[in-house]
């Protein structure tokens, strides 16, 4: 039986102010200040001192500006450093812009696609209503990222700039959810009243056409070929000219992306280390490469990190920005905001908790170039962040160990850097990966800051 919260309970609850003394000086300073401000500890900007042992020299930073791009540019900046070294091209970026618009034409048909194979259910079944709530967004996968290169390539952010719907997604976004929630419905209409496949696919194709008319009108029209010039830090000219996406990936970057797989450190009881894991409707290339993630073991997770810096690569990652940072400080620590004083509760969780309860998911993805290690034990990273150069230390933030412990969830690893068993556990699951739930917080389409 339910039962109400009565007077003579809050009058209990206010009578028990007065047996917490500091209660009167922690309300001046929460309600003068916000709950972090009051709560806040200095000693993590004396712990968080960026020096670093094992420090990869990355240059300037880039800005996502008001859009969710976070795990684009981070994964772009990877393949920019080495351009960056190699052709002495000091402030060099590829174009973000681009893999934008490709990402957001893939994922219009990925979405009718999901639609069109669930149309069989009612639109208030779970799974139906998950794909009409949030047709397409910002976020997406460093898989995801990979599937846009094989097929697309990519192309120097001068050749492709930004423009004012990719630097401020919203509008965008708002309109082509719009168009895709209204061409869903009339893809299920078709198909529950027993159309041909030919019909439902022609009708797909018409709203097709017009999504790549409003993308190319708002973000403009991605090139086929173009010429790459510049002037290298030393003042000396080039120009390689009619070159396509696919062979200017091929020649400056010339990566496998085969050999580039996500790890995870998901400590819940659903999740088997060892297995490879996938997230139903997590996705955008239809056909293409497909999210996959292996779970490691904490201690496992880190070592394989910190041995990928030591051969002088940086590392993409995906990670909770929202839980005990400071943006403008550019700092991330466990110990950051002592809420625990503050209000005389404890606020503890495992990560696994966190997970479970809906109090933590991956929300944002970075780039670790450096690592300070004290007796051969981490203590803190440094990050390149992608929101300008105001933020933290010229745009890169540090973070303690304690706070990767419990809010770091996946990395992006190199195989070549991999033991034995790492890689036949990865290749072995992702031929038949274990499938999580749309919703599952390992699943993040979530990175958005």
């Amino acid at each position: 039986m339910s039962k109400d919260i009565s007077f003579d309970t809050i009058q209990n609850f206010t009578d028990n102010l007065a047996k917490h003394p500091a209660y009167p000086v922690a309300a001046n300073a929460a309600q003068t200040n916000g709950i972090f401000k009051a709560s806040q500890s200095t000693q993590t900007k004396v712990d968080l001192d960026p020096s670093f042992s094992v420090e990869i020299d990355t240059g300037s930073v880039t800005n996502q500006k008001q859009s969710g791009r976070c795990w684009m540019f981070s994964a772009l900046n990877t393949m920019r450093h080495s351009i960056q070294k190699e052709f002495k091209l000091k402030g060099f970026e590829l174009s973000q812009s681009y893999t934008f618009f490709w990402d957001k034409f893939e994922k219009s048909n990925f979405f009718f696609e999901n639609v069109i194979s669930s149309a069989d259910k009612p639109l208030g079944d779970r799974k139906v209503s998950f794909l009409f709530a949030t047709p397409q967004s910002d976020g997406g996968q460093w898989d995801m990222l990979c599937g846009l290169i094989e097929k697309y390539g990519i192309v120097p952010k001068k050749v492709y700039p930004e423009t004012a719907n990719s630097e401020n997604s919203r509008a965008l976004d708002d309109t082509l959810n719009t168009m895709l929630r209204k061409g869903g419905l009339e893809l299920r209409e078709l198909v529950n009243a027993g159309k041909s496949e030919d019909e439902v696919e022609a009708k797909k194709q018409e709203l097709l056409d017009a999504i790549f008319r409003m993308l190319a009108t708002s973000l403009g029209l991605p090139p086929k070929t173009f010429n790459f010039e510049y002037k290298d830090d030393e003042g000396n000219y080039h120009i390689d000219k009619d070159l396509t996406p696919q062979s200017f990936f091929k020649k400056y970057v010339g990566w496998d992306l085969e050999n580039y797989i996500s790890v995870i450190n998901g400590p819940t009881a659903d999740k088997p280390y060892n297995k490879v894991f996938s997230v139903e409707y997590l996705g955008n290339v239809v056909g293409g490469r497909q999210v996959r993630h292996l779970n490691l073991e904490l201690s496992e997770f880190k070592n394989l990190i910190i041995n990928q810096l030591k051969q002088g690569e940086v590392v993409w990652f995906g990670s909770d920005v929202s839980k005990g940072g400071d943006r403008q400080a550019g700092l991330l620590d466990t110990k950051l905001y002592q809420r625990d004083q503050l209000f005389d509760f404890d606020f503890s969780m495992t990560k696994a908790e966190r997970l479970d309860s809906g109090e933590s998911m991956m929300n944002h993805a970075m780039v670790i170039t450096a690592v300070d290690l004290v007796d051969d034990k981490p203590t803190k990273w440094k990050i390149e962040n992608s929101w300008g150069d105001k933020p933290g230390f010229k745009g890169y933030f540090v973070m303690s160990d304690e706070w990767f412990d419990q809010f770091v969830y996946q990395a992006v690893l190199n195989k070549a850097f991999l033991p034995e068993d790492v890689k036949k556990a990865y290749d072995e699951g992702k031929k038949n990966p274990i499938q999580l739930l749309p919703w599952d917080p390992m699943g993040a389409l979530a990175f958005k800051y």
